[in-house]
């Protein structure tokens, strides 16, 4: 632990001014709140925010902005933030095992790099926590095919196979016994994720209805900064991705600068000279605006009023510079880490090991609901070890 703090915190002036800034500018605004608001026997539940991150590659800047920094930054506002690597999720589609172990500590050392902070946010493997499995499968047994297939991502991605695994159907029950294992209340999410959060609350009602209350309703956190619409710099009617074929499209946090700067001097725009912000008749010029603003803290009106002057390409330019100073202590952070493996290791085994105090006491409630043997002999050996 003393290795992480003396590499990672405190965090460069750049990082600090943002996150003051952003506690200022964001949280005093409705976008970065809950979806939803909870009711009186919600709010009842302590507030615990819950997020997965799939080790399926190195994050791109959209990962960044869209969902490590809104973490770290929940984290630094005091939540109670539960943070894993999905690795179980990302078998639904097939993965190298030896290279799943290394994405694992690549994902670890970035989050770290980043700001999450071990001590004050419980971080862990997802299959290092048996129960996420075990209560996917009590949910599954709520859930209805029907309502699963109809999902539009289900839909997307099982068009696109010619077998399709039952993973990908239940894709969203374990997103759900992620959250409520530990019974999380909210959960940070995009547009796109807003369905599978649904079909969360949709089981918790039923669970409800037949075995009595045990769960929160989480609810979804939106972010207003517009990090989760960042577009693909090839072709910006895209959203930007990790699978996508072409590696100019996206920008990763392992990038170095010079690669920063020809990814985005090749971006795609359109042949007005002038910086403007209308992401739906100028969608790559938007985007520019929307990456300098997400590296600099900015409202789109202020970046557009910065540029005043500059032609797009010279407008690249600044975009370039503000992002290499913001990803650029993250990687430099990231690549001592990663000389450290066995540091990254401790963390996430004393990680799992917090998680799993937390998801057995959840588990063993809802084993209880339901009558599970499992849990009657538990009660019945701790009981006998009280009397020896």
């Amino acid at each position: 632990m003393t290795f992480i703090r003396r590499c990672i915190f405190p965090c460069n002036k750049y990082i600090q001014k943002c996150q003051n800034s952003f506690i200022i500018r964001k949280y005093s605004n409705k976008s970065e709140q809950s979806e939803l608001i909870p009711s009186a026997s919600e709010a009842a539940w302590p507030r615990r925010v819950v997020s997965g991150l799939q080790p399926t590659g190195t994050l791109h800047i959209g990962n960044y902005f869209g969902a490590v920094r809104r973490c770290v930054r929940l984290q630094d506002s005091g939540d109670d933030l539960m943070l894993f690597i999905a690795d179980l999720h990302s078998l639904t589609t097939h993965q190298d095992p030896d290279s799943l172990h290394a994405n694992t500590l690549e994902l670890t050392a970035y989050l770290l790099a980043s700001g999450v902070d071990p001590e004050r946010s419980i971080m862990f493997v997802q299959s290092s926590v048996a129960r996420h499995a075990e209560l996917c499968w009590l949910l599954a047994c709520l859930a209805t095919n029907a309502r699963l297939a109809h999902l539009p991502q289900y839909k997307e991605k099982s068009a696109k196979m010619k077998e399709v695994p039952i993973g990908l159907l239940l894709y969203p029950v374990l997103q759900a016994a992620d959250v409520l294992v530990y019974r999380g209340t909210h959960v940070p999410v995009g547009i796109d994720q807003l369905q599978h959060l649904q079909v969360a609350a949709q089981l918790v009602r039923t669970f409800h209805h037949r075995y009595g209350r045990v769960f929160p309703t989480p609810q979804a956190i939106l972010s207003g900064d517009g990090s989760e619409r960042l577009r693909s710099l090839r072709d910006p009617t895209k959203k930007m991705s990790k699978s996508d074929s072409d590696p100019k499209s996206r920008i990763l946090l392992s990038d170095p600068d010079s690669v920063i700067e020809l990814k985005v001097r090749k971006a795609v725009t359109d042949f007005t000279p002038q910086v403007t912000f209308d992401p739906e008749s100028r969608p790559g010029v938007s985007n520019l605006v929307m990456l300098h603003c997400l590296a600099e803290d900015k409202l789109p009106e202020e970046a557009v009023e910065e540029a005043e002057g500059l032609t797009t390409a010279q407008y690249k330019r600044v975009v370039a510079s503000a992002l290499c100073s913001a990803i650029r202590p993250v990687r430099e952070r990231a690549a001592r880490l990663l000389e450290r493996p066995a540091v990254l290791r401790d963390v996430l085994r004393l990680g799992a090991a917090r998680a799993r105090v937390r998801a057995d006491e959840v588990y063993e409630d809802v084993a209880t609901r339901l009558g599970l043997s499992a849990t009657v002999l538990a009660d019945t050996a701790r009981a006998a070890a009280r009397r020896r």
